[in-house]
């Protein structure tokens, strides 16, 4: 009996640390991003995926968009929808700064005011998440 509820406890334990908390500007949990890209919501129903290669899709697995390696954001079409670069700038499509993804996870409004924190998140993806899946 305590084999079994130790190897229940190391399961439930491995499946929370598999998965990163979006939180709002609040510290309330917006969603999660699974380490294999997997977006959910906060009752932890899927929104969306994102895979190894770029590709974003809606939660029915049909591509809505692409991160290219350069931090382009691109939509189905291929249109340009937005830009990450580097230092965690956020713009759209006419590069107008919308964000900023801060090294340490917070997630900053074009005015600098905090409006979630994606710690432990790559950059692209909590963009993805917080600009275009609007999780918070």
């Amino acid at each position: 009996m305590k084999k079994t509820l130790f190897i229940c406890s190391l399961l439930f334990s491995l499946s929370i640390v598999s998965a990163q908390t979006i939180e709002s500007g609040s510290r309330n949990t917006a969603g999660y991003i699974k380490s294999d890209g997997t977006i959910e919501n906060k009752s932890h129903s899927t929104v969306g995926y994102i895979k190894s290669d770029g590709t974003i899709e809606n939660k029915s697995h049909s591509t809505i968009g692409r991160i290219k390696s350069d931090g382009t954001i691109e939509n189905k079409s291929g249109s340009t929808v937005g830009y990450v670069k580097k230092d965690g700038t956020v713009e759209n499509s006419s590069h107008s700064t919308i964000g900023y993804i801060k090294d340490n996870g917070t997630v900053e409004g074009s005015s600098h005011g905090t409006i979630g924190y994606a710690s432990g998140i790559k950059k692209e993806w909590a963009a993805v998440a917080f600009f275009f899946f609007k999780l918070d």
